[in-house]
């Protein structure tokens, strides 16, 4: 059952993202963000009576926070660079240096992580050289820039997997705090920005099914825990962006080279070779 739940967790994330990007080719970022950001609350705070779970402590609640933090900063890179270049190219790339950064940062305070690990954040680096176009024709609608937006944004996800990581009670209630602080960071950086907090009427929609979605796949996810292995759901969730990918070149026809479309399959055999060197 917990494969299940975790399959589906990874299914809806990628559908989640991809609805989140489309958005973005139209509307600003910061609008896209705030709207999928506040349904997603709401979605959480309805649910929370299913679930019977009490307050979480105040420790738990800063970890939460801190993963919202992050996690918004991821959100509105990963947006950025979904809505501007290939979602293929993008979508690949960000999960894998998501993955990536806890085992650098477990790295930096003094872990080892095993060998297989290690071998992955080497495939990764061979993965996004030849995503990015290294040694052929790159996808001229991925340029350097977005892909530092999709670094960002899977570097801001890491994070937020970190913060998470740490909460200690096993309840729904850190989600809540997740939004609690990404919500407001999303208000004060589109005020100094002076950016529009309004999507466009044809993208409410699509805005709205993203925080939705993402908020689901998080549920998903916490169920998938419960009832099964972290070490094994994780690996299965991290197959997320398949479905972005999927969706990108069935819908939007999107056509990537050869040398990108194998960097692709070494991003994807790159984030689960991580996750495995992590369980």
């Amino acid at each position: 059952m917990s494969a299940i739940f975790a399959l589906a967790c990874a299914a809806v994330y990628g559908v989640a993202d991809y609805c989140g990007g489309r958005a973005t080719r139209r509307s600003d970022v910061f609008a896209v963000t705030l709207l999928a950001q506040l349904c997603g609350l709401l979605t959480i705070v309805a649910l929370l009576p299913l679930f019977g779970d009490g307050p979480p402590p105040l420790a738990d609640w800063l970890w939460g926070m801190a993963a919202g933090a992050g996690g918004v900063i991821g959100l509105l890179a990963f947006y950025h660079a979904m809505g501007h270049g290939a979602m293929t190219v993008v979508a690949p790339v960000t999960a894998m240096v998501s993955s990536v950064v806890p085992v650098v940062v477990g790295l930096a305070i003094g872990e080892r992580p095993g060998a297989l690990a290690l071998a992955g954040m080497a495939l990764a680096v061979v993965a996004v050289a030849l995503v990015s176009g290294l040694g052929g024709e790159a996808n001229g609608a991925t340029t350097s820039r977005i892909l530092l937006a999709a670094a960002i944004g899977g570097a801001g996800f890491g994070v937020s997997f970190i913060g998470l990581d740490q909460v200690e009670t096993d309840t729904i209630w850190p989600l809540v705090g997740f939004r609690m602080a990404s919500l407001p960071m999303l208000l004060i950086a589109a005020a100094l920005l002076r950016r529009p907090l309004m999507t466009l009427r044809p993208d409410r929609s699509t805005a709205i099914i993203a925080g939705v979605l993402d908020m689901f796949a998080n549920l998903l996810f916490l169920l998938a825990t419960r009832s099964g292995l972290l070490t094994v759901t994780s690996v299965l969730a991290s197959l997320y962006p398949v479905s972005t990918v999927v969706l990108a070149l069935r819908v939007d026809r999107e056509r990537v080279t050869r040398l990108q479309g194998i960097g692709m399959v070494l991003a994807l055999g790159a984030l689960i070779v991580v996750a495995l060197g992590r369980a």
